[in-house]
C-alpha cells in the first residue's frame, strides 16, 4: 500500500531526478524517486507469491482426470513443484497456495514448504473461486506488491526483469506474455508499447492481431484487489479489462520456455521439450 510523503531535497538532487523523467518509462518526479529508492534498497522482487493450485485435471487424459491439474507430473515432478522452484530461484519464499479440488493431495505433497526451502500456507476454497477470487479472500495478507502464478503451467520467466518492468511502468498489474505459433486457443494480447490495450479471445489463426498470450504469471499491487468481486471471478473477465481501460495494465513479453498441459498433445509436448530453468 502506497502512502503520500513530503520530501525536502537539494536542488541539484532534484535536477538529477528530473533528468530521468521521460514521460513514458519514468512518468513523473514521484515515480523517479521511487525507482531510485527501490534500486538503492535492493528490492529486487516481491517477497510473497500466490500460486493457484485448485483446478481439476479433466482435460489431459482419463488416467489423470482425478487429480488436480497442478499435480500432473512432467519428467518426474508435479507441475506445481516447478512453480515453487521458480519462486525460490528468485528468493520468493513466502508462498500461499490456493487449493480446492482434491486439496488434500496438494497439501500432503507440499506440507509447510520445508522440503522445498520455502514457507507455504494455504487458502482452502470451499467453492471454486476462479483465478481472481482467492485474492479477495487474501486481501488482509496481500498488503505489498505480490506475485500470482497459475500452478498448472510450466514457465521459465526471469522474475527480476519482470519486476523491474513493473516498477518502471508504474502500473497496478504487469502480465508475463509468451509467444505461441497458433494463438487460436488462447486470449491474444494487444499492446501499445508495454501497455495492454485489449484482449482478443481465441481468434482464428489467420486473423490473430498478435501471437502474444497471457503466460499465467502476474505482478500486482494491493489496489488490484478492490477490482475483484466477492466469490467466483476471473482475471480475464472481471479484472484485466477494467485495468486496461484505466491504463493500469502492462505486459512483459519474455523469451523463456512456456507450456500448458490442457490437452493430451500439449502435455506430451511439455514432457518432451521442457528443459528446466535457465541458469
Amino acid at each position: 500500500m502506497k502512502e503520500r510523503v513530503t520530501l525536502t531535497l537539494d536542488r541539484d538532487i532534484l535536477r538529477i531526478i528530473d533528468e530521468r523523467i521521460d514521460g513514458t518509462t519514468i512518468k513523473n518526479r514521484s515515480h523517479a524517486v521511487e525507482l531510485l529508492l527501490r534500486q538503492s534498497l535492493k528490492s529486487s522482487v516481491p517477497t510473497v507469491a500466490v500460486i493457484l493450485a485448485g483446478g481439476r485435471g479433466t482435460k489431459p487424459k482419463p488416467s489423470i482426470d482425478k487429480i488436480p491439474k497442478s499435480m500432473v507430473e512432467i519428467n518426474g515432478k508435479p507441475i506445481l513443484q516447478y512453480n515453487i522452484e521458480l519462486c525460490k530461484k528468485y528468493g520468493i519464499k513466502s508462498l500461499i497456495l490456493s487449493v480446492g479440488y482434491m486439496k488434500e493431495m496438494v497439501m500432503k505433497f507440499c506440507g509447510d514448504g520445508t522440503r522445498f526451502g520455502v514457507s507455504i500456507t494455504y487458502l482452502e476454497e470451499k467453492e471454486p473461486l476462479g483465478t481472481a477470487g482467492p485474492l479477495r479472500v487474501l486481501k488482509d495478507q496481500l498488503t505489498e506488491t505480490f506475485i500470482v502464478l497459475n500452478g498448472d503451467e510450466l514457465k521459465d520467466v526471469n522474475i527480476m526483469k519482470l519486476y523491474r518492468a513493473h516498477i518502471e511502468n508504474n502500473g497496478r498489474t504487469t502480465i508475463a506474455l509468451t509467444t505461441v505459433e497458433d494463438p487460436s486457443a488462447y486470449g491474444v494480447v494487444i499492446l501499445d508499447g508495454q501497455r495492454v490495450l485489449r484482449f482478443v479471445e481465441k481468434p482464428k489463426k489467420e486473423d490473430a492481431p498478435t501471437k502474444l498470450i497471457n503466460a499465467g504469471l502476474y505482478i500486482m499491487e494491493p489496489e488490484v484487489i478492490s477490482y475483484i468481486p466477492d466469490g467466483y471471478s476471473r482475471f480475464e473477465i472481471d479484472v484485466f479489462p477494467k485495468l486496461a481501460k484505466e491504463e493500469q495494465l502492462y505486459g512483459y513479453p519474455f523469451s523463456g520456455q512456456w507450456f500448458d498441459t490442457d490437452t493430451p498433445e500439449r502435455l506430451q509436448k511439455a514432457a518432451k521439450d521442457w528443459k528446466g530453468f535457465s541458469s
